[in-house]
């Protein structure tokens, strides 16, 4: 087994040059607000869930995106809500939120 169960990983990412980035959906605001709801839920640490900020992943026009390892599922999502949602199902029960999957 990895040292993690999950790890999510944020871009987070701002472009310069004003083009499709995920920094412009509050991307660093919302990885801030799962790293805050996953240490509250008690679902961080070794055997558990990290939540880590990335690069630019390479997905900027279908952004704010977020990645689950070890799956390697995908997410784009809206705000707190959809957040809620990704560690409700996938983290807390290990079900892959369909709609909110790229």
């Amino acid at each position: 087994m990895s040292y993690y169960k999950y790890h999510l990983f944020f871009c987070t990412n701002l472009r310069q040059d004003g083009s499709a980035c995920c920094a412009n959906h509050d991307a660093q605001e919302l990885r801030d607000y799962a790293k805050d709801q996953v240490k509250k839920l008690k679902l961080s640490g070794r055997g558990k869930c990290r939540i880590n900020t990335a690069g630019c992943m390479d997905r900027c026009n279908q952004g704010p995106v977020l990645a689950v390892y070890p799956e390697g599922v995908w997410y784009t999502y809206a705000g707190k809500a959809d957040i809620d949602e990704i560690i409700e199902e996938h983290l807390q029960h290990g079900r892959i939120v369909d709609r909110l999957k790229i």
